[in-house]
């Protein structure tokens, strides 16, 4: 069982599953999308994070060994829980649907799927239940970023950023104020453990200083021994 969430405010997503290739994968691309994901690796697991992590939905695996996804999913109405559940499985029947929905899954994915479509629907289930709102900007102080047009603005005029750029700058949106590791921004950006030259990092922190930030009130802070930090110059 593992935790992975670093973005405060963001909707909170446990991703459920035995086969760490596919939870890893649905975790770099939930990350990616914005979303604070912890992931458990069996059915005991999830009711343990279902408590502690209060996710505001799981994408629960529906053959695991021991206590399956449909038999969670029954612990979990006996909680009274209202947590939507996106039911992964490899097995296609009308049978097993009907089943998932009944016990008050929200969606039914069967694998192999696309990441893409499944993330869609994840968006999807979270705006009709109101656990999640999206309007495509994120702003701090003077920054501006539109998510959806992939725009820029520093002081209202835009900003001209590589992809990397734009990926960088939006993490350090996603998280101001915090202390970022360079760990974190490493793999969150970089959408892996980067076992390369870590001094790329530095490379693009450099590029994205001298196009969105300011002399005279820089936004983006080195903090010593740990990373970076998106925050307002202290007085």
């Amino acid at each position: 069982m593992a935790t992975g969430g670093d973005n405060q405010g963001a909707a909170r997503i446990l991703v459920v599953d035995d086969e760490p290739s596919i939870s890893e994968l649905l975790s770099m691309a939930l990350r990616y999308e914005g979303f604070e994901v912890a992931t458990a690796a069996d059915g005991p697991g999830c009711l343990e994070l279902h408590g502690s992590f209060r996710p505001d939905l799981i994408v629960l695996d529906v053959m695991m060994p021991g206590l399956d996804g449909f038999a969670v999913a029954e612990r979990l109405a006996e909680r009274r829980s209202e947590v939507p559940i996106v039911f992964l499985t490899a097995r296609d029947t009308t049978e097993d649907k009907v089943r998932g929905l009944t016990l008050g899954g929200d969606d039914y994915v069967t694998k192999p799927f696309s990441v893409e479509e499944l993330v869609a629907r994840i968006r999807s289930i979270l705006r009709r239940t109101g656990a999640w709102e999206e309007d495509g900007r994120l702003v701090f102080d003077a920054i501006e970023l539109d998510e959806d047009t992939r725009e820029v603005f520093r002081d209202g005029e835009p900003v001209e950023l590589t992809d990397t750029e734009f990926r960088l700058l939006r993490y350090l949106m996603l998280n101001p104020r915090r202390a970022l590791t360079r760990a974190q921004i490493l793999d969150h950006v970089w959408n892996y453990d980067f076992g390369g030259d870590g001094r790329i990092l530095e490379t693009y922190i450099s590029y994205l200083r001298r196009k969105v930030d300011r002399p005279q009130r820089p936004l983006i802070h080195t903090v010593r021994g740990v990373g970076y930090s998106l925050r307002l110059p202290r007085s």
